[in-house]
């Protein structure tokens, strides 16, 4: 069993959801970040979003967008993103990690090695935001073979008509952006959330996780309700200069999503 299905049959065998944190490679620099990255589990990660860094996040809103760039000038690189990893590992076998990026960094590098050498560093999966399923035979064969999951993203105009084609192909988990728009510029909606997801869950066995405006513990708790996990990404990246601060938000956002379904029972 993969680390991501190991992690949400324990998930669901504790009858909550998991609490997915995203944060960029190398940023503000190279050890500050693997001081960030090494602290997240025992904050209450769940499981991990790395960013591979690169100049043009389309999906991403202001906060991920500067730290792309900081981990740029400060020599970030999807090389280094894999380093960064390694040396995660070296501490922390259990925890899933994904790798959330753009094709282009990919494709220079080589599908076909990123995926083997992504898999060597110790990732489980992959999310591209901007590959869709109709072009991701570039890269689905060499994450396959390498053993990771290539993780697909529903958005609130993923109708029923295209959801099969989302579906098809992907594994670990589904990511439903639960916002139109990029990223940390929006709330997202729990009652809009739950209707989606039951929608979605009609037609995959696979978790659902929700990202895209998920900014605060009351947020988290809210979708936590509905979601299999939740996600958050730019509030924690909006403090990646301050290590202590980022990880007593990850804290906070755990208890929250341990505690949302208790609280929806009492």
């Amino acid at each position: 069993m993969s680390r991501i299905a190991a992690r949400f049959a324990a998930l669901a065998a504790e009858g909550r959801a998991g609490l997915v944190t995203y944060v960029m490679a190398g940023d503000p620099d190279a050890t500050s970040a693997q001081k960030i990255l090494d602290g997240l589990p025992a904050a209450g990660a769940d499981i991990i979003e790395l960013g591979l860094p690169f100049s043009d996040p389309m999906a991403d809103g202001p906060a991920v967008q500067a730290a792309a760039l900081r981990s740029l000038k400060a020599g970030g690189s999807t090389r280094k993103a894999l380093a960064q990893l390694a040396a995660f590992r070296k501490t922390d076998s259990t925890t899933p990690v994904v790798l959330m990026g753009y094709f282009n960094p990919i494709y220079i590098y080589g599908p076909e090695r990123f995926c083997r050498d992504a898999a060597a560093a110790g990732a489980d999966g992959l999310i591209v935001v901007d590959l869709p399923p109709e072009e991701d035979a570039e890269l689905r064969p060499f994450a396959k073979a390498a053993g990771l999951d290539l993780v697909r993203l529903a958005t609130p105009t993923t109708d029923d008509k295209r959801l099969p084609t989302v579906l098809a192909g992907a594994s670990g988990f589904l990511y439903y952006v639960a916002v139109l728009g990029v990223t940390g510029t929006r709330s997202a909606a729990a009652d809009q959330v739950a209707g989606a997801v039951a929608r979605i869950r009609r037609s995959t066995a696979l978790p659902i996780a929700v990202g895209f405006g998920i900014k605060d513990a009351a947020g988290a708790a809210a979708i936590a309700r509905h979601a299999d996990a939740c996600v958050v990404g730019s509030a924690l990246v909006a403090l990646s200069d301050k290590p202590a601060s980022l990880h007593g938000l990850v804290r906070d956002l755990a208890a929250a999503v341990r505690g949302a379904r208790a609280k929806q029972i009492a």
